[in-house]
């Protein structure tokens, strides 16, 4: 069964940090671009970043170049997102998703997707 699964969520206050998981079965993360996206109820998703093994990273969005970056562990078939300096518009449902691109497609490609991992940040 093909699945991704993302964890690592959960509050934290502005200025701290978090590292989200996504983990997949029933492939090979590796060979595949990766997405990670965000949403806020009744907002639009956003993309964040998307890293590929052809162009390395690509931010979707300016507001998190310098304080989020993606890294690949093969050995655990899992990807990261490491997000630093948090601020409380990071806010959001975190998903991954994948893309049989070598580049960083439009959302529109991205597919399967996790279940997302809520990431609160607040004082």
């Amino acid at each position: 069964q093909v699945q991704l699964v993302e964890s690592g969520g959960g509050l934290v206050q502005p200025g701290g940090s978090l590292r989200l998981s996504c983990a997949a079965s029933g492939f090979i993360l590796d060979d595949y671009t990766i997405g990670w996206f965000r949403q806020v109820p009744g907002k639009e998703r956003e993309g964040v970043l998307c890293i590929s093994n052809t162009y390395g990273t690509t931010y979707y969005t300016d507001s998190v170049k310098g304080r989020f970056a993606s890294s690949r562990d093969n050995a655990k078939n899992t990807v990261y997102l490491q997000m630093f300096l948090l601020k409380p518009e990071d806010t959001a449902v975190y998903y991954c998703a994948t893309a049989a691109t070598r580049g960083c497609p439009p959302e529109r490609d991205f597919g399967p997707w996790g279940q997302g991992t809520q990431v609160t940040v607040s004082s």
